[in-house]
């Protein structure tokens, strides 16, 4: 477990090249901002010993002495703000320290934090689109988001603090080493009891941690599937219900919280009392000590100053190693995803012909543990023809696309898929999927204008190419009615428009894309008969050479295909014409006589 926390800290790490620099003037801006705090007590004790009780004193006299040099000790005792000057010159150089150590570590921090966004979110991009079903997508935007954002809170603060903390632990302690042993063996005493206590909350603390995340992520998924539904939530009156299931969630997260402030909160009360015993410790001994001539009077406001100093650092220790257990789950959350394996083409891809045969030959596929979606399925799809794919629920029908365009990986040993003769695990996935237009059942429209949304795929369409596919797609009347026209925004998910005219935007778009293969996954079935028939008379006048396949409930959707495939359950169950289909009485008729007396009880 610690070798896996280490390494994806040292994999976070590697994202903060060419912004280390920053890091290490950060750690030399604050070494002297410590080494100024350090001098100022030492200024003060050398003042109260050497110059006003007239005792030698080791540190630092060199440099006083050349400034008493002008006019003596008896001359330094008249001119005391020469200490004070010092003092705030000092303090001058520790306030311009402390100004260059921030923005050298906002820089590192912003710069890495950077890095690592862009590299999360086109690492994503890139992941297969199995990962993306399987992954829920509140729970990837909450690790691209807030643990990223752990991960900048900790590295614009805690780096820096941890690297201040040591050093104002082990200095203080070095200087007390020499100025009086017994005394610092007693502040010692103490660090080993603030160590122990924190390493064991720092254990309890990651695992609440944790907890507390993944309650974040489930929060994350209810509140982006309530708004991606909201039309459902609505139609079916289930605002009750959600707010009952966010309420559920949310109570969870909340009372997780309030658990981890309790286990701060002892943490935080068992620090103060330690550190205030440690201090309380050294005013009773060092008075004493003093008192007896053990010490000078001077050492001992060094000793309670410095002391302070520790006590602080000391009490922070916790908070530092709470902080770090937070970043190390946000860490590792972050990085499950970055160490998932992008989609990647064989060293010997090619770029095949896609305006050829294609063949599916002895498929057979199954997602996971469950039983095959398609069974041992064989048939060719002549190029320039329109192929049209006909089956119930769960027949298999757009496993058939996804494998096409490679969505899903056709495993070796399961058959294979063919265009022009080349099989398509040969063929470079980009070049595949550009060459092969798409319009889904459930189309996805992005938040700005018609025209950017068809103009997606070919940016460089001209005005009048768009309005040629709208109007193929039988949707450029209904695009001009809006005030705005092309330039109406449709709004997140394409809300603002009826299922029917989302489709046909979403079929605009794959038509600008002039690819040589064409799939329609049932896109037509938001759209009425009328509508219809209009699209696929337009396509077929316009469609040119390419191939087009169909995939639709609505055998009057198919009936004009060259070829029709039968699907049932995972296997090819008929294949032919639409009259060779209606001659066979198999089950496409039984689906064409139920479609057309449904039709003519309707009517």
């Amino acid at each position: 477990m610690e070798n896996k926390e280490n390494s994806n800290l040292k994999m976070i790490y590697g994202y903060s090249k060419g912004y280390r620099k920053f890091m290490f003037s950060s750690a030399a801006a604050t070494v002297v901002r410590v080494g100024t705090g350090f001098i100022t007590p030492l200024v003060i004790s050398f003042t109260v010993d050497s110059v006003i009780d007239d005792l030698p004193y080791r540190f630092f006299a060199p440099i006083m002495n050349l400034i008493a040099m002008a006019g003596g000790r008896e001359g330094l005792r008249q001119n005391l703000w020469i200490c004070a000057v010092f003092v705030l010159s000092l303090a001058l150089i520790t306030s311009l320290s402390d100004y260059a150590g921030r923005i050298s570590i906002a820089k590192f921090a912003e710069g890495t934090v950077k890095t690592i966004r862009n590299s999360i979110f086109g690492h994503i991009q890139n992941l297969p689109y199995s990962w993306h079903i399987k992954n829920q997508t509140g729970e990837i935007i909450q690790r691209a988001t807030s643990d990223v954002e752990v991960l900048r809170n900790f590295i614009s603060t805690q780096v820096s603090e941890m690297f201040r903390t040591s050093m104002l632990v082990s200095v203080p302690l070095f200087i007390l080493f020499s100025m009086n042993f017994k005394m610092t063996m007693v502040v010692l005493a103490f660090v080993p009891v603030v160590v122990l206590y924190s390493s064991i909350f720092y254990g309890i603390l990651s695992r609440k941690f944790q907890d507390a995340d993944e309650a974040e992520g489930e929060l994350f998924t209810a509140t982006q599937e309530n708004l991606t539904g909201v039309r459902v939530v609505r139609a079916f009156g289930r605002e009750k219900y959600e707010i009952e299931k966010f309420s559920e969630k949310n109570l969870r997260f909340s009372n997780l919280w309030v658990k981890l402030g309790y286990q701060l909160g002892y943490y935080w009360g068992i620090g103060d009392l330690v550190t205030g015993l440690m201090v309380a410790t050294i005013v009773v001994i060092g008075s004493m000590a003093a008192v007896n001539g053990e010490i000078t009077l001077g050492n001992f406001l060094v000793f309670v100053s410095y002391t302070s100093m520790i006590a602080w650092p000391l009490r922070s220790f916790g908070r530092i190693l709470g902080e770090l257990s937070k970043t190390k789950v946000s860490a590792q959350r972050i990085c499950e995803i970055l160490r998932e394996s992008e989609e990647s083409d064989s060293p010997d891809s090619v770029e095949a012909d896609m305006n050829a045969d294609i063949e599916y030959k002895n498929v057979t596929f199954r997602y996971d543990e469950g039983g095959p979606v398609l069974d041992d399925v064989s048939f060719i799809i002549k190029a320039g023809t329109t192929f049209a794919v006909l089956g119930g629920t769960g027949s298999g029908k757009t496993t058939l696309l996804h494998l096409l365009n490679r969505l899903y990986d056709l495993p070796e040993g399961c058959g294979t898929i063919s265009i022009g003769g080349v099989d398509i695990r040969k063929i470079k996935r980009e070049y595949l999927r550009k060459n092969i237009g798409m319009v889904m059942q459930e189309p996805f429209l992005f938040s700005r204008s018609i025209h950017d949304n068809i103009t997606i795929a070919n940016s460089d369409a001209s005005m009048e190419e768009v309005k040629e596919a709208a109007n193929i797609a039988q949707v450029d009347d209904a695009i001009e009615e809006f005030s705005k026209g092309y330039d109406t925004i449709v709004g997140e998910r394409g809300i603002t428009l009826s299922g029917g005219q989302k489709q046909r935007v979403a079929i605009a778009r794959m038509l600008l894309q002039k690819t040589p293969i064409m799939i329609f996954d049932d896109s037509l079935s938001a759209v009425d008969s009328e509508t219809d028939a209009k699209i696929r008379e337009a396509l077929k006048k316009s469609k040119r050479s390419s191939t087009v396949i169909l995939i639709s409930h609505r055998i009057t959707t198919l009936m004009q295909a060259d070829a029709i495939l039968v699907l049932d359950k995972g296997k090819i169950a008929d294949m032919g014409t639409h009259e060779e289909l209606i001659n066979r009485n198999g089950i496409y008729r039984d689906i064409y006589d139920v479609q057309m007396n449904l039709s003519e009880d309707i009517g």
